[in-house]
């Protein structure tokens, strides 16, 4: 288990087992597939995958009325398990992976959604052929943001290690004098949030993930203003994107001297180009403020849960430089390489991912949280079982600080090909 140094107290709750949903599912998992097969057209599999998104979505209604999460894993695990369409897979595949961040399989998560990065014809040069030097991202964004107004940060969802580098960077960003953070998961039904000091699973969806419970929280404790930007009901596409744009601009209309980050998933933060069809938060939100935000790409540079769903830059990337940190790489100038010029403004490079064990290195923010080592003998040999650890100065109703399975209640062997299968 992983915690905080700044917290002295740290609580362990057992779990022994017998809202409102994400809005961007759909459409995320929609856009990003395509038929696996020449004898399927992409309008039958884009009818196969709207039914699989149905179902999905009343699976995962079924699955939040359960009492707890460990409740509500399972029961999307063994609907995941029941059904072997290779539609409903791939689109429930990503709820899925939702709910095992959640309890902590970050590898699980990986292996039942991960989103291949090929080439793709907009991509820029490689950061190794054009005099580019590799640095530490941490180091560069804190140079680039000094005279920002607004820092975007993008994340894919199923992959926490993308919120690492964002929880790291708040208090060098609010010591540089940014005093607003916006997350795309929080509610506005909890007007309690900065009052209270702490999220709660009642806050926001993704929140429900210990990570990104950790970086509300930091953000809450250095003092933020945290705030919810996401219009609920807004619908999908330029709708959703021109309210939550028109949302982050009352910040600046409010108090001048705002200065703002904003955690949001995927595309939402690219500065140019189609978006759903149409255009992105980050787009309107420039036309709105007129404000340029600094928009830092960290999805697309990441280690996949298969080598062949990872970009080839990627991989020449870390033979080149062997990464123990998030890199960027920058030309003279401060000029920083992105994969997708005139997207964002720079691409992170994440390291490969070291395991102890099942757990990833990352969960140690960078030495900013440290290990607590626990056995299954907590379970009391039964199984499943999900151990939390909660810290000592919260209410009960808190974000747990860390989750772990540490009995793995169905066949690794049975689930995890299969989810691998159907990733790319």
């Amino acid at each position: 288990m992983h915690y905080r140094n700044a917290i002295a107290g740290l609580a362990l709750s057992l779990i022994l087992c017998p809202a409102l949903l994400p809005r961007s599912a759909l459409a995320e998992s929609v856009v990003n597939r395509t038929p696996s097969s020449a004898d399927v057209s992409q309008s039958e599999w884009r009818a196969q995958q709207l039914v699989a998104a149905n179902r999905s979505d009343a699976i995962m209604r079924e699955a939040r009325k359960l009492p707890g999460l460990l409740a509500q894993y399972t029961h999307m695990q063994l609907a995941y398990n029941a059904n072997h369409g290779r539609a409903f897979q791939v689109i429930f595949g990503q709820y899925l992976s939702w709910f095992q961040t959640f309890i902590g399989d970050y590898p699980g998560a990986a292996a039942s959604f991960s989103i291949a990065q090929p080439p793709q014809p907009d991509d820029g040069p490689s950061p190794l052929s054009g005099g580019y030097r590799a640095e530490p991202a941490a180091d560069v964004i804190l140079r680039l943001a000094k005279d920002r107004k607004a820092v975007f940060f993008n994340e894919a969802h199923s992959a926490p290690i993308t919120r690492t580098l964002t929880i790291e960077l708040l208090s060098k960003l609010r010591a540089e004098g940014f005093n607003y953070f916006a997350a795309e998961t929080l509610y506005d039904s909890d007007p309690d949030l900065q009052k209270r000091g702490y999220p709660t699973p009642e806050s926001g969806f993704y929140i429900n993930e210990p990570l990104y419970g950790e970086m509300v929280r930091t953000a809450l404790e250095l003092g933020f203003k945290v705030v919810s930007y996401d219009v609920e009901n807004a619908g999908v596409g330029n709708p959703r994107e021109r309210a939550g744009a028109k949302s982050l601009a009352k910040l600046f209309q409010h108090d001048p001297n705002a200065r703002l980050i904003v955690d949001a998933g995927f595309a939402h933060i690219q500065k140019s180009g189609k978006y759903l069809g149409g255009r992105s938060m980050a787009e309107f939100f420039q036309e709105i403020t007129h404000i340029d935000p600094l928009c830092i790409e960290q999805t697309m540079m990441i280690q996949h849960a298969r080598t062949d769903q990872d970009h080839p830059y990627y991989l020449a990337a870390i033979e080149a430089v062997h990464p123990k940190e998030p890199i960027v790489f920058v030309a003279a100038g401060d000029s920083t390489w992105t994969l997708k010029p005139k997207k964002y403004d720079m691409s992170v490079i994440f390291p490969l991912t070291k395991n102890d064990g099942t757990r990833p290195d990352w969960l140690a923010l960078g030495g900013l949280r440290v290990a607590y080592p626990i056995t299954s003998d907590l379970c009391n040999k039964k199984s499943p079982c999900l151990i939390q650890a909660f810290y000592a100065d919260e209410n009960d109703d808190s974000v747990a600080a860390d989750r772990s399975l540490p009995i793995e209640p169905f066949s690794t062997s049975s689930t995890r090909p299969q989810a691998l299968r159907n990733a790319s």
